[in-house]
């Protein structure tokens, strides 16, 4: 499920947990400082933030986010329209964070009706605001879960996105083992936890990868878990300490030595070497594209057949 780090008034968490139920989950924070360190210890997929939390001193720490973690899209709400709520002196700071920020959409939340209300939509159109969500009808809720709760490019969506179309008509089995790959990655780290996600014993898969004459699962997900990697290093906020963690390394050190035995370089080579179109072009062209024809008739989690050569579809377990 997408995870949805906020800076938020505390009247405006209750109904934004509300609305994401069973779409997102939140994490609560009471600043931008709070929400940075969140984005590196945990996954995040999408910051929502109070345009009332945007003071002239917290834009500094608004840009530092969206600076460090490009990846992650934010939502910027304005959720009070009141005689206090964007006031005439508050627009030039609104105007200052979309001119600033504009990889950020800035949606105004409109919670409910009074008579400034429109005159205020008008100015923050004027600021450079595009969207307006009106909240008092239950339309607005699902457009604003729209917003946040499916970000534009999860990680694991971009690599499925290559990684099937590569399979060529890969059977049902082989889909589902890479599609397990590329969301578990980050948090499996052996191919015993693996084959008790997919409910296989974790020898017997093994087994029918080294028949089949494919690379080991581990080679597989070893391989995934560096496409991972890329992806965390993109985001400039996180040091190699905070990707080994966030990978579930037991240190950095191990972390290094991994990429030591698997590529020959250090972590911040790899880092500058190899982003994440590199890797995943670099695991496609080395683990699938050899592999094709055997995985097109591969079912690895299929008990039924005991050779997973390109014969597969013509041999069955006798008796």
């Amino acid at each position: 499920m997408v995870t949805v780090c906020t800076v938020l008034p505390l009247p405006e968490r209750p109904r934004l947990d509300a609305a994401g139920d069973g779409c997102f989950t939140t994490v609560h924070t009471s600043s931008f400082r709070d929400a940075l360190r969140a984005a590196r210890r945990k996954r995040v997929d999408a910051l929502v933030l109070s345009v009332h939390a945007c003071r002239g001193d917290e834009l500094p720490a608004v840009a530092r986010f969206v600076r460090e973690f490009p990846a992650i899209p934010a939502v910027a709400l304005v959720s009070r329209h009141d005689r206090n709520a964007c006031r005439g002196d508050e627009l030039p700071a609104v105007a200052r964070f979309v001119r600033e920020f504009p990889a950020i959409p800035a949606v105004a939340l409109v919670s409910r009706h009074d008579r400034n209300a429109s005159e205020t939509l008008l100015r923050l159109g004027a600021t450079g605001v595009r969207s307006a969500v009106d909240c008092t009808e239950p339309a607005g809720w699902r457009r604003l879960r729209d917003l946040v709760g499916h970000p534009a490019s999860p990680v694991a969506a971009r690599i499925l996105a290559r990684v099937v179309p590569a399979l060529d008509e890969g059977s049902g089995d082989v889909r589902a083992f890479f599609e397990a790959v590329a969301r578990l990655a980050p948090v499996l780290s052996t191919v015993r936890r693996l084959a008790r996600h997919l409910r296989i014993c974790s020898s017997t898969l093994m087994s029918r990868f080294y028949r089949a004459g494919l690379p080991s699962p581990k080679t597989y997900l070893a391989g995934m878990r560096l496409v991972h990697a890329a992806y965390l290093f993109s985001n400039p906020g996180l040091s190699v300490a905070d990707v080994a963690y966030r990978l579930d390394y037991s240190s950095p050190q191990s972390f290094g030595r991994h990429l030591k035995a698997m590529l020959g370089v250090t972590a911040g080579e790899f880092r500058r070497r190899f982003p994440f179109d590199v890797s995943l072009e670099r695991y496609v062209d080395l683990l699938i594209t050899p592999y094709r024809e055997t995985l097109r008739a591969f079912c690895p989690l299929n008990a039924g057949l005991w050779d997973q050569g390109p014969n597969a579809t013509r041999v069955s377990r006798p008796g």
